[in-house]
Protein backbone atom coordinates (compact mmCIF):
# COMPACT_ATOMS: atom_id res chain seq x y z
CA UNK A 1 0.00 0.00 0.00
CA UNK A 2 1.23 3.25 -0.77
CA UNK A 3 0.10 6.45 0.56
CA UNK A 4 0.10 10.45 -0.69
CA UNK A 5 0.04 13.06 1.96
CA UNK A 6 -0.77 16.08 0.66
CA UNK A 7 2.08 19.13 1.89
CA UNK A 8 1.11 20.25 5.49
CA UNK A 9 0.01 23.44 6.66
CA UNK A 10 3.20 25.84 9.04
CA UNK A 11 3.53 24.64 12.54
CA UNK A 12 0.68 26.60 14.84
CA UNK A 13 1.55 29.55 16.30
CA UNK A 14 1.85 28.84 20.48
CA UNK A 15 -1.03 31.33 21.14
CA UNK A 16 -3.65 28.73 19.65
CA UNK A 17 -6.22 28.35 21.80
CA UNK A 18 -6.62 25.80 24.32
CA UNK A 19 -8.26 22.61 23.22
CA UNK A 20 -11.18 20.89 24.99
CA UNK A 21 -12.73 17.77 23.42
CA UNK A 22 -14.69 14.85 24.34
CA UNK A 23 -11.58 12.60 24.55
CA UNK A 24 -9.53 15.10 26.39
CA UNK A 25 -7.72 18.69 26.38
CA UNK A 26 -4.40 19.63 24.83
CA UNK A 27 -3.08 23.54 24.61
CA UNK A 28 0.56 24.74 25.11
CA UNK A 29 2.30 24.79 27.87
CA UNK A 30 2.93 27.97 29.41
CA UNK A 31 0.25 29.77 27.40
CA UNK A 32 -3.20 28.03 27.14
CA UNK A 33 -2.46 25.25 29.33
CA UNK A 34 -0.83 25.62 33.06
CA UNK A 35 -0.78 23.55 36.38
CA UNK A 36 -4.40 25.89 37.46
CA UNK A 37 -5.70 24.77 34.19
CA UNK A 38 -4.15 21.01 34.44
CA UNK A 39 -5.64 20.45 38.12
CA UNK A 40 -9.31 22.11 37.25
CA UNK A 41 -9.66 20.01 34.13
CA UNK A 42 -8.97 16.92 36.59
CA UNK A 43 -11.22 18.12 39.21
CA UNK A 44 -13.98 18.33 36.78
CA UNK A 45 -13.39 14.88 36.08
CA UNK A 46 -13.32 13.75 39.02
CA UNK A 47 -16.93 15.17 40.18
CA UNK A 48 -17.90 12.85 36.95
CA UNK A 49 -16.37 9.49 38.74
CA UNK A 50 -17.77 7.14 41.05
CA UNK A 51 -15.33 6.50 44.48
CA UNK A 52 -12.09 5.02 44.47
CA UNK A 53 -9.05 6.17 43.78
CA UNK A 54 -7.63 7.91 40.35
CA UNK A 55 -4.60 6.38 38.08
CA UNK A 56 -2.12 9.40 37.24
CA UNK A 57 0.26 9.14 34.66
CA UNK A 58 2.74 11.05 32.25
CA UNK A 59 4.74 10.16 29.22
CA UNK A 60 8.14 12.23 29.66
CA UNK A 61 7.60 15.88 28.39
CA UNK A 62 9.08 18.14 30.11
CA UNK A 63 6.09 19.66 31.24
CA UNK A 64 4.87 16.44 32.39
CA UNK A 65 5.94 16.88 36.55
CA UNK A 66 4.96 20.49 37.34
CA UNK A 67 1.24 19.16 35.66
CA UNK A 68 1.58 16.43 37.09
CA UNK A 69 2.05 17.77 40.95
CA UNK A 70 -0.83 19.78 40.55
CA UNK A 71 -3.06 17.40 39.21
CA UNK A 72 -2.53 15.10 42.30
CA UNK A 73 -2.38 18.18 45.02
CA UNK A 74 -5.54 19.15 43.53
CA UNK A 75 -7.14 15.63 43.42
CA UNK A 76 -5.62 14.68 46.97
CA UNK A 77 -7.15 18.35 48.47
CA UNK A 78 -10.24 17.13 47.66
CA UNK A 79 -10.31 13.94 48.86
CA UNK A 80 -9.34 11.28 46.36
CA UNK A 81 -6.49 8.69 46.51
CA UNK A 82 -4.26 8.79 43.81
CA UNK A 83 -2.54 5.79 42.43
CA UNK A 84 1.07 7.22 40.73
CA UNK A 85 2.56 6.07 37.49
CA UNK A 86 4.48 8.39 37.15
CA UNK A 87 6.21 7.99 33.74
CA UNK A 88 3.94 5.57 31.87
CA UNK A 89 2.53 4.55 28.16
CA UNK A 90 -0.95 5.41 27.44
CA UNK A 91 -2.17 2.18 27.37
CA UNK A 92 -0.53 1.02 30.50
CA UNK A 93 -2.68 3.35 32.63
CA UNK A 94 -5.53 1.69 31.04
CA UNK A 95 -4.49 -1.51 32.12
CA UNK A 96 -4.04 -0.26 35.91
CA UNK A 97 -6.94 1.62 35.90
CA UNK A 98 -8.49 -1.68 35.21
CA UNK A 99 -6.58 -4.22 37.43
CA UNK A 100 -6.75 -1.60 40.41
CA UNK A 101 -10.46 -1.18 40.10
CA UNK A 102 -10.04 2.68 40.25
CA UNK A 103 -12.49 5.27 39.37
CA UNK A 104 -10.71 6.45 36.15
CA UNK A 105 -7.59 7.72 34.75
CA UNK A 106 -6.02 10.37 33.58
CA UNK A 107 -2.36 10.57 31.28
CA UNK A 108 -0.47 13.83 31.14
CA UNK A 109 0.04 13.44 27.17
CA UNK A 110 -0.10 15.43 24.20
CA UNK A 111 0.60 11.95 22.15
CA UNK A 112 2.25 13.25 18.70
CA UNK A 113 2.15 16.64 19.03
CA UNK A 114 5.29 18.58 18.81
CA UNK A 115 7.35 19.48 22.75
CA UNK A 116 5.12 22.45 23.33
CA UNK A 117 2.56 20.94 23.51
CA UNK A 118 0.91 18.71 26.87
CA UNK A 119 -2.74 17.43 27.78
CA UNK A 120 -4.61 15.05 29.32
CA UNK A 121 -6.43 11.77 28.54
CA UNK A 122 -9.14 10.39 30.87
CA UNK A 123 -10.00 6.44 31.51
CA UNK A 124 -13.39 5.10 32.57
CA UNK A 125 -13.48 2.68 35.22
CA UNK A 126 -13.68 -0.03 32.76
CA UNK A 127 -9.73 1.66 31.75
CA UNK A 128 -10.83 2.47 28.31
CA UNK A 129 -10.49 6.28 26.62
CA UNK A 130 -13.92 7.78 28.15
CA UNK A 131 -17.36 7.20 26.02
CA UNK A 132 -18.27 10.00 23.92
CA UNK A 133 -21.33 10.90 26.64
CA UNK A 134 -18.96 10.71 29.58
CA UNK A 135 -16.27 13.49 28.03
CA UNK A 136 -19.20 15.80 26.82
CA UNK A 137 -20.21 15.58 30.77
CA UNK A 138 -16.36 16.35 32.14
CA UNK A 139 -16.66 19.37 29.19
CA UNK A 140 -19.67 20.72 30.31
CA UNK A 141 -18.53 20.56 34.10
CA UNK A 142 -14.89 22.16 33.10
CA UNK A 143 -16.37 25.10 31.22
CA UNK A 144 -19.06 25.64 33.60
CA UNK A 145 -15.86 25.84 36.43
CA UNK A 146 -14.27 28.59 34.09
CA UNK A 147 -17.18 30.46 33.99
CA UNK A 148 -18.41 30.43 37.51
CA UNK A 149 -16.00 29.38 40.03
CA UNK A 150 -17.38 27.49 42.80
CA UNK A 151 -17.81 28.80 46.40
CA UNK A 152 -15.29 26.95 49.13
CA UNK A 153 -16.06 24.06 50.16
CA UNK A 154 -15.79 22.53 53.69
CA UNK A 155 -12.11 20.93 53.54
CA UNK A 156 -12.46 17.14 52.73
CA UNK A 157 -9.97 14.31 54.29
CA UNK A 158 -7.36 14.82 52.27
CA UNK A 159 -6.96 11.58 49.84
CA UNK A 160 -3.62 9.38 49.80
CA UNK A 161 -0.94 8.80 47.20
CA UNK A 162 0.50 5.65 46.20
CA UNK A 163 3.35 5.01 43.49
CA UNK A 164 2.84 2.50 41.44
CA UNK A 165 4.90 0.46 38.62
CA UNK A 166 2.31 -1.05 35.91
CA UNK A 167 4.72 -2.56 33.63
CA UNK A 168 4.72 -5.88 34.92
CA UNK A 169 0.86 -6.66 34.67
CA UNK A 170 0.80 -5.14 31.32
CA UNK A 171 3.88 -6.68 29.94
CA UNK A 172 2.10 -10.32 31.28
CA UNK A 173 -1.14 -9.39 29.13
CA UNK A 174 0.80 -8.84 26.08
CA UNK A 175 3.04 -12.04 26.36
CA UNK A 176 -0.43 -14.12 26.53
CA UNK A 177 -1.83 -12.96 23.49
CA UNK A 178 1.30 -14.16 21.28
CA UNK A 179 3.21 -17.67 20.49
CA UNK A 180 6.50 -15.80 22.92
CA UNK A 181 8.71 -19.87 21.82
CA UNK A 182 7.96 -18.92 18.19
CA UNK A 183 9.28 -16.02 18.55
CA UNK A 184 12.74 -16.63 20.64
CA UNK A 185 12.91 -19.54 17.90
CA UNK A 186 13.78 -17.11 15.00
CA UNK A 187 15.31 -14.07 17.46
CA UNK A 188 13.90 -11.27 15.72
CA UNK A 189 16.83 -8.34 15.41
CA UNK A 190 14.94 -5.66 16.05
CA UNK A 191 15.60 -1.70 15.97
CA UNK A 192 13.97 0.53 17.98
CA UNK A 193 12.53 4.47 18.24
CA UNK A 194 10.61 5.16 21.70
CA UNK A 195 11.13 8.84 20.52
CA UNK A 196 12.23 10.05 24.10
CA UNK A 197 8.94 8.76 25.16
CA UNK A 198 7.02 6.54 27.49
CA UNK A 199 7.87 3.83 25.41
CA UNK A 200 10.90 2.36 26.77
CA UNK A 201 9.41 1.76 30.35
CA UNK A 202 7.71 -1.89 28.56
CA UNK A 203 9.21 -1.78 25.30
CA UNK A 204 12.86 -2.78 26.47
CA UNK A 205 11.37 -5.81 28.85
CA UNK A 206 8.93 -7.15 26.42
CA UNK A 207 11.47 -7.66 23.54
CA UNK A 208 13.83 -8.78 25.48
CA UNK A 209 10.80 -11.46 26.83
CA UNK A 210 10.55 -12.19 23.35
CA UNK A 211 14.02 -13.02 22.87
CA UNK A 212 14.73 -9.95 20.14
CA UNK A 213 18.43 -8.36 19.51
CA UNK A 214 17.73 -5.04 20.90
CA UNK A 215 18.70 -1.64 19.10
CA UNK A 216 17.22 1.05 21.18
CA UNK A 217 17.39 4.76 20.10
CA UNK A 218 15.60 7.45 21.81
CA UNK A 219 15.93 7.22 25.29
CA UNK A 220 15.56 8.07 28.17
CA UNK A 221 12.15 9.31 28.14
CA UNK A 222 12.51 12.86 28.90
CA UNK A 223 10.74 14.83 25.90
CA UNK A 224 14.06 15.44 24.48
CA UNK A 225 12.53 14.97 20.94
CA UNK A 226 15.27 14.57 18.14
CA UNK A 227 12.61 14.28 15.82
CA UNK A 228 9.04 16.00 15.47
CA UNK A 229 7.15 13.26 17.52
CA UNK A 230 4.93 11.98 15.13
CA UNK A 231 6.12 8.88 13.30
CA UNK A 232 5.62 10.01 9.96
CA UNK A 233 7.90 9.19 6.72
CA UNK A 234 9.26 12.72 7.09
CA UNK A 235 9.75 13.25 10.36
CA UNK A 236 12.05 9.90 10.30
CA UNK A 237 13.64 10.43 6.97
CA UNK A 238 17.25 10.81 9.07
CA UNK A 239 16.54 7.47 11.09
CA UNK A 240 15.39 5.10 8.63
CA UNK A 241 19.10 4.36 7.38
CA UNK A 242 19.71 3.54 10.92
CA UNK A 243 17.63 -0.13 10.98
CA UNK A 244 19.60 -1.30 8.04
CA UNK A 245 23.12 0.10 9.38
CA UNK A 246 22.16 -1.93 12.80
CA UNK A 247 21.34 -4.95 10.87
CA UNK A 248 17.72 -4.99 12.21
CA UNK A 249 15.20 -7.20 10.64
CA UNK A 250 12.30 -4.91 11.51
CA UNK A 251 12.27 -0.90 12.83
CA UNK A 252 9.49 0.17 14.71
CA UNK A 253 8.57 3.42 15.89
CA UNK A 254 7.31 4.80 18.83
CA UNK A 255 5.09 8.00 19.76
CA UNK A 256 5.65 9.96 22.69
CA UNK A 257 2.67 8.08 25.15
CA UNK A 258 3.34 4.68 23.15
CA UNK A 259 -0.47 4.23 22.14
CA UNK A 260 0.61 3.94 17.95
CA UNK A 261 3.13 2.13 16.30
CA UNK A 262 4.71 3.00 12.66
CA UNK A 263 7.10 0.01 11.10
CA UNK A 264 10.09 0.19 8.49
CA UNK A 265 11.20 -2.91 7.00
CA UNK A 266 14.53 -4.34 8.16
CA UNK A 267 16.38 -1.98 5.13
CA UNK A 268 14.94 1.09 6.01
CA UNK A 269 11.88 1.50 3.50
CA UNK A 270 8.91 3.51 5.71
CA UNK A 271 5.70 1.63 5.58
CA UNK A 272 3.80 3.65 8.02
CA UNK A 273 1.19 3.39 10.49
CA UNK A 274 -1.87 2.33 8.27
CA UNK A 275 0.18 -1.35 8.35
CA UNK A 276 0.44 -1.80 11.16
CA UNK A 277 -3.13 -2.32 12.18
CA UNK A 278 -3.71 -4.58 8.73
CA UNK A 279 -0.45 -6.69 10.16
CA UNK A 280 -1.99 -7.02 13.68
CA UNK A 281 -5.25 -7.92 12.30
CA UNK A 282 -3.91 -10.95 10.17
CA UNK A 283 -1.52 -12.18 12.98
CA UNK A 284 -4.79 -12.68 15.09
CA UNK A 285 -7.13 -13.52 12.51
CA UNK A 286 -4.74 -16.10 11.09
CA UNK A 287 -5.15 -18.04 14.76
CA UNK A 288 -8.50 -16.06 16.47
CA UNK A 289 -11.19 -15.80 13.03
CA UNK A 290 -13.70 -12.76 14.40
CA UNK A 291 -15.23 -10.09 14.04
CA UNK A 292 -12.62 -6.56 13.08
CA UNK A 293 -13.70 -3.11 13.77
CA UNK A 294 -11.29 0.08 11.99
CA UNK A 295 -12.38 3.58 11.84
CA UNK A 296 -14.00 5.09 8.65
CA UNK A 297 -10.95 6.84 8.17
CA UNK A 298 -8.79 3.75 7.96
CA UNK A 299 -7.20 2.03 4.94
CA UNK A 300 -9.83 -0.64 3.63
CA UNK A 301 -7.18 -2.82 3.65
CA UNK A 302 -7.84 -4.65 7.18
CA UNK A 303 -11.52 -5.35 5.57
CA UNK A 304 -10.04 -6.99 2.72
CA UNK A 305 -7.84 -9.16 5.30
CA UNK A 306 -11.13 -10.09 7.52
CA UNK A 307 -12.55 -10.59 3.92
CA UNK A 308 -10.29 -13.60 3.20
CA UNK A 309 -10.04 -14.68 6.36
CA UNK A 310 -14.05 -15.45 6.31
CA UNK A 311 -14.82 -12.43 9.32
CA UNK A 312 -16.91 -9.38 8.96
CA UNK A 313 -14.69 -6.00 9.39
CA UNK A 314 -17.31 -3.18 10.41
CA UNK A 315 -16.74 0.62 10.25
CA UNK A 316 -17.21 3.09 13.35
CA UNK A 317 -16.97 6.83 13.53
CA UNK A 318 -13.34 8.56 13.35
CA UNK A 319 -12.00 8.35 17.46
CA UNK A 320 -10.38 5.54 19.69
CA UNK A 321 -13.71 5.68 21.67
CA UNK A 322 -15.66 5.32 19.11
CA UNK A 323 -13.93 2.18 17.72
CA UNK A 324 -14.07 1.07 21.71
CA UNK A 325 -18.03 1.33 21.30
CA UNK A 326 -18.19 -0.69 18.17
CA UNK A 327 -16.04 -3.32 19.24
CA UNK A 328 -17.90 -4.14 22.39
CA UNK A 329 -21.09 -4.04 20.29
CA UNK A 330 -19.37 -6.97 17.62
CA UNK A 331 -17.70 -8.89 20.27
CA UNK A 332 -14.51 -8.02 17.97
CA UNK A 333 -11.22 -9.72 18.40
CA UNK A 334 -9.26 -7.00 17.34
CA UNK A 335 -9.91 -3.38 16.37
CA UNK A 336 -8.01 -0.07 15.48
CA UNK A 337 -7.24 2.99 13.60
CA UNK A 338 -5.06 3.73 10.71
CA UNK A 339 -2.54 6.12 12.74
CA UNK A 340 -0.69 2.95 13.81
CA UNK A 341 -3.35 2.31 16.89
CA UNK A 342 -3.92 -1.52 17.43
CA UNK A 343 -6.93 -2.38 20.48
CA UNK A 344 -6.79 -6.29 21.73
CA UNK A 345 -9.41 -6.32 24.03
CA UNK A 346 -7.12 -9.89 25.65
CA UNK A 347 -4.85 -6.73 26.77
CA UNK A 348 -6.76 -3.75 27.12
CA UNK A 349 -9.54 -1.42 25.33
CA UNK A 350 -6.70 1.49 24.36
CA UNK A 351 -4.24 2.01 21.50
CA UNK A 352 -1.25 0.10 22.34
CA UNK A 353 2.32 -0.10 20.69
CA UNK A 354 3.00 -2.79 22.62
CA UNK A 355 0.66 -5.82 21.55
CA UNK A 356 0.74 -4.25 17.89
CA UNK A 357 4.95 -5.12 17.93
CA UNK A 358 4.33 -8.70 19.72
CA UNK A 359 1.49 -9.74 16.89
CA UNK A 360 3.67 -8.47 14.30
CA UNK A 361 6.79 -10.23 15.63
CA UNK A 362 4.89 -13.32 15.90
CA UNK A 363 3.05 -13.07 12.19
CA UNK A 364 6.97 -12.85 11.56
CA UNK A 365 7.26 -15.81 13.10
CA UNK A 366 4.57 -18.14 12.22
CA UNK A 367 6.80 -20.44 9.64
CA UNK A 368 9.94 -22.25 10.21
CA UNK A 369 12.38 -19.37 9.82
CA UNK A 370 11.54 -15.36 10.11
CA UNK A 371 9.61 -13.80 7.30
CA UNK A 372 10.69 -10.61 6.52
CA UNK A 373 7.80 -7.80 6.92
CA UNK A 374 7.94 -6.63 2.85
CA UNK A 375 7.43 -10.45 2.21
CA UNK A 376 4.35 -10.14 4.01
CA UNK A 377 2.89 -6.53 3.07
CA UNK A 378 3.77 -7.99 -0.62
CA UNK A 379 1.06 -10.56 0.06
CA UNK A 380 -1.77 -8.06 1.17
CA UNK A 381 -4.00 -6.60 -1.67
CA UNK A 382 -2.33 -3.68 -2.97
CA UNK A 383 -3.79 -0.27 -2.18
CA UNK A 384 -3.11 3.57 -2.89
CA UNK A 385 -4.64 6.15 -0.15
CA UNK A 386 -4.61 9.69 -0.53
CA UNK A 387 -4.56 12.47 2.31
CA UNK A 388 -5.80 15.64 1.73
CA UNK A 389 -6.71 19.13 4.42
CA UNK A 390 -8.67 21.73 3.31
CA UNK A 391 -9.30 25.17 4.94
CA UNK A 392 -12.79 26.36 4.62
CA UNK A 393 -14.04 29.90 4.14
CA UNK A 394 -14.30 32.13 6.38
CA UNK A 395 -17.59 32.86 7.82
CA UNK A 396 -18.61 29.00 6.90
CA UNK A 397 -21.40 27.52 9.47
CA UNK A 398 -22.33 23.75 10.03
CA UNK A 399 -25.26 24.40 7.60
CA UNK A 400 -22.40 25.11 5.05
CA UNK A 401 -20.79 22.47 5.70
CA UNK A 402 -23.86 19.72 5.64
CA UNK A 403 -24.45 21.65 2.17
CA UNK A 404 -20.92 21.46 0.94
CA UNK A 405 -21.28 17.48 1.96
CA UNK A 406 -24.23 17.02 0.11
CA UNK A 407 -22.23 18.15 -3.27
CA UNK A 408 -19.98 15.82 -2.63
CA UNK A 409 -22.25 12.85 -2.27
CA UNK A 410 -23.82 14.23 -6.03
CA UNK A 411 -20.33 14.33 -7.48
CA UNK A 412 -20.09 10.76 -7.09
CA UNK A 413 -23.79 9.57 -8.41
CA UNK A 414 -22.80 5.76 -9.03
CA UNK A 415 -21.29 5.44 -5.36
CA UNK A 416 -22.95 4.55 -1.98
CA UNK A 417 -22.83 6.98 0.65
CA UNK A 418 -23.45 7.28 3.89
CA UNK A 419 -22.84 9.62 7.22
CA UNK A 420 -21.66 7.81 10.14
CA UNK A 421 -18.84 10.23 10.15
CA UNK A 422 -19.08 13.85 7.71
CA UNK A 423 -19.94 11.94 4.30
CA UNK A 424 -18.42 8.43 2.97
CA UNK A 425 -18.41 7.40 -0.20
CA UNK A 426 -17.57 3.65 -1.17
CA UNK A 427 -17.52 2.08 -4.85
CA UNK A 428 -16.19 -1.20 -5.49
CA UNK A 429 -12.59 -0.10 -6.25
CA UNK A 430 -12.37 2.44 -3.44
CA UNK A 431 -13.93 4.68 -0.86
CA UNK A 432 -13.77 8.59 -0.11
CA UNK A 433 -14.10 10.08 3.09
CA UNK A 434 -14.71 13.77 3.88
CA UNK A 435 -14.76 15.12 7.74
CA UNK A 436 -14.55 18.35 9.09
CA UNK A 437 -12.11 18.30 12.18
CA UNK A 438 -13.65 19.20 15.68
CA UNK A 439 -11.25 21.67 16.50
CA UNK A 440 -10.06 23.75 13.62
CA UNK A 441 -11.88 25.44 10.06
CA UNK A 442 -10.73 22.18 8.10
CA UNK A 443 -11.66 19.39 6.51
CA UNK A 444 -10.06 16.48 5.61
CA UNK A 445 -10.33 14.05 2.68
CA UNK A 446 -8.94 10.98 2.51
CA UNK A 447 -9.38 8.45 -0.42
CA UNK A 448 -8.16 5.03 -1.11
CA UNK A 449 -8.21 3.00 -4.40
CA UNK A 450 -6.46 -0.04 -6.20
CA UNK A 451 -4.21 2.75 -8.17
CA UNK A 452 -2.65 5.89 -7.04
CA UNK A 453 -4.26 7.88 -9.72
CA UNK A 454 -7.96 6.92 -8.66
CA UNK A 455 -7.36 7.81 -5.24
CA UNK A 456 -5.85 11.38 -6.44
CA UNK A 457 -8.75 11.68 -9.05
CA UNK A 458 -11.04 11.27 -6.00
CA UNK A 459 -9.58 13.74 -3.89
CA UNK A 460 -9.72 16.39 -6.90
CA UNK A 461 -13.08 15.34 -7.47
CA UNK A 462 -14.19 15.79 -3.48
CA UNK A 463 -12.60 19.17 -2.93
CA UNK A 464 -13.75 20.84 -6.09
CA UNK A 465 -17.39 19.91 -5.01
CA UNK A 466 -16.46 20.94 -1.70
CA UNK A 467 -15.77 24.51 -2.11
CA UNK A 468 -18.39 25.07 -5.59
CA UNK A 469 -19.41 28.10 -5.29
Amino acid sequence: MTTANAPTSPTPAPTEPLIVSVSGLRGVVGATLNGDVAAAYALAFAETLPPGPIVLGRDGRESGPVLKQAIAAALLAAGRDVLDCDVASTPTIGIVVATEGAAGGIQISASHNPARYNGLKLFSTEGRVLPVAAGEAVKRRFESLRRTPPAAAAPATPGQLRPLDGVAPHLERVLQIVDADAIRRVKPRVWLDCGHGAGSRLAQPLLEALGCELTLVGLPADGQFEHEPEPTAANLADWLPQIAAAGADIGFFQDPDADRLAIATGDGRYLGEELTLALAVDAVLTKTPGPVVTNCSTSGLSARLAERHGVACSLSAVGEANVVDEMLRRQAVLGGEGNGGVIDPRVGLVRDSFVAMALVLERMATGESLTPVDTLVEAFPQLAITKQKVTLPAGWTSADVQAAFDRVAAAFPEATSSRLDGIRIDWPEGWLLVRASNTEPIVRIVAEATDQAQADAAVEQAQAALLEA
